[in-house]
């Protein structure tokens, strides 16, 4: 699109001052190396993503940055390849490996690991790109939160319920699997403390101050509750599925 200039063409005077007035001369865009030209087009477009949701065009995108649309697709050929690399730098990026070790720690409480643990967590992913990316992602059909939600499921949540039975001398996963209704105890505890951020930037309603105290007391809910509804759950299991763990003595 050419942009406008009205009426008034180079050598017109001002109307008040009489005056020629200044043309300014053309801006030179800085020449980027590619990797931080890459950064800054993924920075950019970790916060258009989170503003606007993944409806946004990548037009608009090249706009903020003020570049052309096919410069972007040089370094993404398509929009799903741009969304691919947020899902990295937003999601997986952040996920720190000691998280795991720390809720296998059982030199620990299990309810020490669990609090330590989401406090942590909370540090990492509490900000505005991280949950609203995340939902949009959800209502569009963009598979972020599907492929995130599988990470926690796998890494976070079966362990938590695993050193649950450990600490309680319950059957090993191995022995008993864990059940559907077993997981969603778990995922009741992240999910409260997820609703947190949900309610600050989704809702935009006040949250509590002290974002850890909160998270201490729903660890310690969870430990002091869960633990007799997974003994229950898993007698119904041997109840339906007799077989060599009826043996086990547990």
């Amino acid at each position: 699109m050419v942009p406008e200039t009205g009426n008034r063409g180079v050598d017109a005077t001002d109307e008040n001052t009489g005056q020629t007035p200044q043309v300014p001369e053309p801006r030179k865009r800085k020449r980027l190396p590619r990797s931080e030209r890459e950064q800054m087009i993924v920075e950019e477009a970790i916060r258009f993503f989170a503003e606007v949701g993944f409806e946004g065009q990548t037009r608009e995108l090249a706009r903020r940055l003020d570049i052309t649309q096919p410069l972007i697709f040089r370094y993404f050929p398509t929009k799903e390849d741009l969304i691919e690399r947020v899902y990295q730098e937003v999601y997986l990026s952040r996920w720190n490996p000691w998280w795991e070790e720390l809720l296998e720690d059982r030199s620990q409480s299990l309810l020490g690991r669990l609090t330590d643990f989401y406090k942590a967590y909370a540090k990492a992913i509490f900000t505005y790109e991280w949950v609203r990316i995340f939902v949009y992602s959800g209502l569009k059909g963009v598979n972020i939160n599907k492929r995130y939600l599988g990470l926690i499921r796998d890494r976070v949540l079966k362990r938590i319920m695993g050193e649950l039975r450990a600490a309680h001398d319950l059957p090993t996963p191995e022995e008993i699997p864990f059940s559907e209704a077993e997981l969603e105890l778990a995922w009741g505890l992240h999910g409260s403390i997820f609703y947190i951020a949900i309610r600050k930037w989704i809702y935009e309603v006040e949250i509590p101050s002290d974002i850890e105290s909160v998270i201490a007391v729903e660890a310690e809910s969870f430990v002091n509750g869960a633990p007799k509804v997974v003994a229950r759950l898993i007698g119904e299991q041997k109840r339906r599925t007799p077989g060599p763990h009826a043996s086990t003595g547990r």
